[in-house]
């Protein structure tokens, strides 16, 4: 089993359904991803920048796959 799979796995089994399909990066959060965005498009972004736009990419696609993991298992509600 992949080390990523392993973590959406844990996510989905012990986080309740609800808790965490209602999550939301909070507005900072959502501020700054888009600054990142913008500014890949119209100036590139510095290895820092990359490496941060990255990491929030990664950590959004395994919160995807755990929501739907836990959308699939009867235990949460």
């Amino acid at each position: 089993m992949r080390a990523a799979d392993e973590v959406v796995e844990f996510l989905a089994r012990e986080i309740p359904t609800a808790a965490l399909t209602g999550f939301r990066p909070s507005e900072a959060t959502r501020r700054r991803v888009w600054e990142l965005v913008q500014k890949e498009k119209e100036s590139g972004l510095t290895a820092e920048e990359k490496c941060e736009l990255d990491d929030y990419e990664r950590l959004e696609h395994l919160l995807i796959l755990a929501r739907a993991k836990a959308r699939t298992q009867p235990r949460h509600g």
